[in-house]
């Protein structure tokens, strides 16, 4: 007999306060593991950058992520509709709540009306830079770093808000991902961020980006605390602050659906 079961889904926009722009995610919560080809299979058919999973488990959550095509280490956008799903929808958990994951303990609390991750700092280092990512960008950037993603480095927040970049060379390079970054006109910094190889070619705004972005900024501008834009066409905001070892990242979510998909 061919059983189907229901499983809640939620989608919201993360690192906005308005609906229809920000990230959108889907969060399903879920009693136990799916296998994980259902699990794939059902971030493609919401096709979404990301689709966050959780489980109950040791008195907190672990969450998992995955993009229409791959599973990822780390998601900050997800997280933090996970978090909201939890807090205000779900309400099984108040002030804050702690997700294990692959990138190990994940922390999102409440902060000024606002949600905050508290995640791992990745700095940016010197690197070998593969050969065909400078004819990908389509522009010389004035430095290339690296951490799980490169960090290329621009002048301008124009240069980085006009950049059009050849993703079918992007999605052949030998990082996860492009980040792509210049000051601000009105705050800190701006960023985009590409990774279609991994089937998303320009996430609208990536709070694991900002994992490597935060000490990178942190330290050319010689502050902690760091008010940020990803420029893409969807936009959107962070506030964003270097906790040693650890980054701390802030944004509005915006529900916009509730409601259940059936799998079998």
């Amino acid at each position: 007999m061919n059983t189907r079961m229901k499983i809640p889904i939620f989608q919201l926009d993360a690192f906005t306060s308005r609906l229809f722009s920000g990230n959108p995610a889907a969060v399903c919560p879920l009693d136990s593991w799916l296998p994980d080809d259902r699990m794939q299979a059902i971030a493609l058919e919401n096709n979404l950058a990301e689709t966050a999973f959780f489980i109950r488990q040791d008195g907190g959550y672990f969450i998992r992520w995955f993009t229409p095509t791959v599973e990822v280490d780390l998601c900050g956008h997800a997280t933090l509709a996970a978090a909201h799903v939890i807090l205000k929808c779900l309400k099984t958990a108040s002030g804050e709540v702690r997700f294990q994951s692959k990138s190990g303990e994940l922390i999102v609390r409440e902060r000024d009306g606002r949600l905050a991750l508290d995640f791992p700092s990745r700095p940016p280092l010197r690197c070998d830079v593969h050969l065909r990512l400078i004819e990908a960008l389509g522009t010389v950037p004035l430095e290339v770093l690296a951490a799980r993603d490169y960090l290329a480095v621009f002048e301008s927040e124009e240069q980085v808000r006009t950049l059009q970049p050849n993703l079918e060379l992007l999605s052949h390079i030998d990082r996860f991902a492009v980040i792509v970054t210049a000051p601000g006109a009105g705050v800190d910094f701006v960023s985009r961020f590409f990774a279609p190889g991994q089937g998303v070619p320009e996430d609208p705004v990536t709070g694991s980006a900002h994992c490597t972005l935060i000490p990178y900024w942190a330290r050319r501008l010689s502050k902690t605390s760091l008010h940020a834009l990803q420029v893409s066409s969807r936009g959107g905001e962070l506030w964003c602050e270097l906790k040693g070892d650890r980054v701390h990242i802030a944004g509005d979510t915006v529900l916009y659906l509730e409601g259940s998909i059936t799998v079998p």
